[in-house]
């Protein structure tokens, strides 16, 4: 499914699958891509964050995954000794680490949604939603 996400600055990112497929202003890839789903947030998108050290301490693997998540956090530097973490971060996408990109075309889809204040609105990792605050 291509969807279309769209930034209060009116910066806007087509992915395709789990890559940025376009990059460019809302108006342009709304009339460029009339079938897309279209998900517009309060906030400014940006790459996403690198995770480095300790993850939060949370009761599951699950729920420290979620911690970061929670932060804007697209990839972790170094993989943990936890079998369990290790694989629920790669369950999520966020290991092997890598650079986080610009939001640039043929990218990885891997992106944040940030307030002015600086509180992560939504994570996208490899063009899943995986974190959105209600």
């Amino acid at each position: 499914m291509v969807t279309i996400h769209s930034g209060a600055d009116g910066t806007a990112v087509l992915v395709d699958g789990g890559i940025l497929a376009a990059v460019g202003p809302f108006e342009e890839l709304r009339a460029a891509h009339p079938g897309a789903r279209v998900r517009t947030w309060p906030g400014v998108l940006r790459p996403g964050l690198t995770h480095e050290g300790e993850l939060p301490p949370a009761p599951t693997p699950r729920e420290r995954v979620h911690a970061l998540l929670l932060r804007g956090v697209t990839a972790v530097a170094g993989a943990p000794a936890d079998p369990a973490l290790r694989s629920t971060l790669d369950r999520y996408g966020l290991l092997p680490a890598r650079r986080a990109p610009a939001l640039e075309p043929g990218a990885r889809a891997d992106f944040a949604v940030f307030e002015e204040q600086g509180r992560c609105l939504a994570t996208v990792v490899a063009g899943r939603l995986l974190h959105r605050r209600a």
